[in-house]
C-alpha cells in the first residue's frame, strides 16, 4: 500500500499481548485513515452502550496516509474512543512528532483493548512491541513522563527520537476533561487521557526508522514544492502573519468581532485583555513547528511575573481565551500559568475554562454555597483560576465535582442551564452569537462543541438562509482533514483547500480519488459517527445549544441583539444531509453511503 503503511498494532492490556494485523486497502480507501478509520473500527468493535471508563472501551490511535509523507502539515493523529465526558464517539486530533514516528515504526494504527493489572506503558521500536511497568511512573506529570521514558529507552537529550504520549495525574485521576499530551502536544477533548487512565496505560513511547513509500514518486514531491511556493506568495494563507502571531492572532480576530467568549458566555468582549504586541512581547522565547510545518504556529514561552513565574508550550489562543476572557481574567501571567498546569497535569485547557468560568457564574449568582468552597470564586480571580486547576487534577474538594464537566457541575446545582456545553462537552472560545453557522455546526458536531468540526466563514456570518448547506459541507470536508493526517488550522479553518488536499492525498496513495469520492468518505465517516451516537442513546434531542445562545441576545458590541437561530436552520440541515426529522440517516442516504452493513436503521 501506499501513503499508508498497512499495518494496525493491537495491544491487549488485559493479558498483556500484542500483535500486528493487516489493514484491508477497500476499508482504508473507503475511511482515508484517522478519524475515518479509528471510527470503523470503534464502530465494529465497541458496544455504543458501554461505560466509557470499563475494559470494554477501546482506544484508538490512528494516523492518516498523509502523516509523515512529507505532505505540508503532514504530522496528525487522531485518538478515537467513547468519551466519558460525552457518552459520544470522540476523536481527539494532535499534531508534532508522535503520529510520523509511528508511521516511520511501520503502524497506522494502534487499538488498545482491556485494562493492564498494574499501571504500564507501551513501547514501540519499530518491530520490538513491549508493555513495560509504568508504577515509577504513576503520579509524574507529562514532562516528567517523557524525560524518565527517554533515559530508560536510552534515548538521550539531543537525540530526542523517541516521541512519547503520556497522561498526568487527572488522567490517572479519571478526570473526564484529561488529555493525553505529547511535548505540549495535546488530545485535549473529550476525556482521552481519562479512557488512557482507565486502562492503567501511562504513556506509549514511539521510535521509528521505516520509510513511507507514496504512489506518485517524485511528481508528489514536486506538488509538495509547488505549494510551499504558493504558500510563501498567497496574502490569502498569510504565511509571515501566522509565523510571526501563531494563534495568538486568533484572539485579536475575536476580540474585533465580539466573538471572545467572557464570563461565562454572557458577553463576547472584554476590556483591558493585552493586545497581540503585548502578548508577544510579554511571553515569547521562540516559535516552533510541527513536523512538516512551514507555519511555526506553536509558541515556548516564559512568564517572568514572580508570582507565576515558569516556562512552557503556549498559551494557544483556545487556552488563554478560556482560561483568560471567559474567567474574566486579564492577567496573562497567570492564564499562562494556567495553561502550563493543564499541560502538565493533563487537562484539557478548554474544557477546564469552560468549567471554572460556570463555577463563577454559579458563585457569583448564589447557587454554590459556601460551606462547599474553601475560598470565593468569582469572575476576575486570577489565583482562583489557577488553583482550580490544580484541584480538578487532584479531584480535591470542590475539583472532585468540577472534574466531571460543567453540566454535572451545574446539575448538580440545580442550574444546569449555566454550562455553555453541548453533548456535555464545553463549548471552545468562538461566541457562537457572532457566527450563526458555528451555532449550528456546534449544535450537530458528533463530539459535542468543538469548533474543529467545521470552516469559519465570516462573510455571511449573521444571515441564517444557506447556513445548513455550508456546515453540512464543512463538516464533510474536515472529516476528510481529519482522516488524511492534515492540520485544521490550515487546510481547514479559514482556508478549506479541497483542491490541494485532494492532490496530496491522491498523490500519496494513487487510489483513484476524485473530489467526489474524496467528499463521499467524509461524509460516510460523519453519518458513521452519527449512527454510534445514536445507538449511544444520544439522539436529536441533543443537536442543541445552550438556552442563553438561543433565547439571551447579545447586549452590546458587533453582536448585538443577536441569538443563534438553530431551529430556523437545524430542520433544513437534516434535510440535507438525508435524515429524518429525528436527525436519523435514512436507508436510502445508509445505502448510498455504503453503510447498510452497519446496521442500517437506528431506532
Amino acid at each position: 500500500m501506499d501513503g499508508w503503511v498497512g499495518r494496525v498494532l493491537r495491544v491487549n492490556l488485559t493479558e498483556g499481548d500484542c500483535f500486528v494485523e493487516d489493514l484491508d486497502p477497500d476499508t482504508a480507501k473507503a475511511f482515508i485513515g484517522g478519524r475515518g478509520l479509528a471510527s470503523k473500527f470503534l464502530f465494529d468493535e465497541v458496544d455504543p452502550k458501554i461505560d466509557p471508563l470499563s475494559p470494554e472501551n477501546k482506544l484508538i490511535f490512528a494516523t492518516g496516509p498523509l502523516t509523515g509523507s512529507g505532505a505540508i502539515t503532514g504530522c496528525r493523529y487522531m485518538v478515537v474512543t467513547k468519551s466519558p465526558l460525552t457518552g459520544c464517539i470522540t476523536s481527539s486530533n494532535a499534531g508534532g512528532y508522535f503520529g510520523p514516528a509511528l508511521k516511520f515504526a511501520g503502524y497506522d494504527l494502534i487499538i488498545f483493548e482491556g485494562r493492564a493489572p498494574e499501571p504500564a506503558y507501551l513501547s514501540i521500536m519499530d518491530d520490538d512491541v513491549e508493555i513495560k511497568p509504568a508504577q515509577h511512573l504513576w503520579g509524574k506529570s507529562t514532562p516528567e513522563t517523557e524525560e524518565i521514558i527517554r533515559l530508560e529507552l536510552d534515548d538521550p537529550w539531543k537525540a530526542r527520537e523517541t516521541h512519547i504520549a503520556s497522561i498526568g495525574p487527572a488522567g490517572e485521576n479519571l478526570v473526564k476533561i484529561a488529555s493525553i499530551m505529547h511535548s505540549g502536544h495535546a488530545s485535549g477533548r473529550s476525556g482521552t487521557g481519562a479512557v488512557m487512565g482507565s486502562k492503567n496505560l501511562k504513556a506509549v513511547a514511539v521510535r521509528g526508522t521505516k520509510g513511507i513509500t507514496v504512489a506518485g514518486g517524485e511528481g508528489f514531491k514536486e506538488a509538495i514544492l509547488a505549494f510551499l511556493d504558493e504558500i510563501k506568495k498567497s496574502p490569502r494563507i498569510g504565511l509571515e502573519a501566522r509565523s510571526t502571531y501563531g494563534t495568538w492572532r486568533i484572539i485579536a480576530a475575536m476580540k474585533n468581532r465580539g466573538m471572545l467568549p467572557t464570563r461565562n458566555f454572557q458577553a463576547g468582549f472584554l476590556e483591558g485583555i493585552p493586545e497581540i504586541v503585548d502578548i508577544r512581547r510579554e511571553l515569547l522565547v521562540k516559535a516552533t513547528s510541527c513536523f512538516a510545518c512551514p507555519f511555526g504556529c506553536r509558541r515556548q514561552t516564559r512568564i517572568t511575573d514572580p508570582e507565576f513565574e515558569g516556562e512552557g508550550e503556549g498559551p494557544e489562543h483556545e487556552t488563554y481565551s478560556q482560561l483568560g476572557p471567559c474567567c474574566g481574567v486579564t492577567d496573562l501571567a497567570a492564564v499562562t500559568k494556567a495553561g502550563y498546569l493543564c499541560n502538565e497535569l493533563g487537562i484539557d485547557t478548554i474544557s477546564a475554562g469552560g468549567i471554572i468560568a460556570c463555577a463563577m457564574e454559579l458563585y457569583e449568582k448564589g447557587y454554590i454555597p459556601q460551606k462547599d468552597i474553601p475560598f470565593p470564586i468569582r469572575f476576575g480571580d486570577k489565583y482562583a483560576v489557577v488553583k482550580l486547576v490544580q484541584m480538578i487534577a487532584k479531584r480535591e474538594g470542590i475539583g472532585d465535582l468540577l472534574a466531571e464537566g460543567s453540566y454535572r457541575l451545574a446539575e448538580h446545582y440545580g442550574h444546569p442551564e449555566i454550562s455553555m456545553t453541548v453533548k456535555k462537552q464545553e463549548m471552545p472560545a468562538l461566541h457562537p452569537q457572532g457566527y450563526q453557522g458555528l451555532g449550528l455546526a456546534y449544535a450537530t458536531a458528533n463530539c459535542g462543541g468543538c469548533h474543529t468540526r467545521s470552516g469559519l466563514r465570516f462573510d455571511k456570518r449573521f444571515e441564517v438562509a444557506g447556513q445548513a448547506a455550508l456546515t453540512k459541507a464543512d463538516q464533510e470536508y474536515i472529516a476528510v482533514v481529519d482522516s488524511s493526517g492534515l492540520c485544521w488550522n490550515i487546510f481547514g479553518g479559514l482556508l478549506m483547500l479541497e483542491d490541494e488536499l485532494l492532490t496530496e492525498l491522491e498523490l500519496a496513495t494513487g487510489v483513484g480519488y476524485t473530489k467526489e469520492s474524496m467528499m463521499l468518505a467524509g461524509e460516510r465517516t460523519f453519518n458513521l459517527e452519527r449512527l454510534f451516537n445514536l445507538k449511544a442513546g444520544v439522539t436529536a434531542n441533543d443537536d442543541t445549544l445552550p438556552r442563553r445562545m438561543l433565547e439571551e441576545p447579545v447586549l452590546k458590541g458587533e453582536n448585538e441583539g443577536q441569538v443563534v437561530h438553530l431551529a430556523q436552520m437545524l430542520p433544513e440541515y437534516y434535510r440535507l444531509r438525508g435524515w429524518d426529522e429525528n436527525g436519523i440517516p435514512t436507508p436510502e442516504k445508509l445505502k448510498q453511503l455504503g453503510l447498510v452493513n452497519e446496521e442500517a436503521r437506528v431506532g
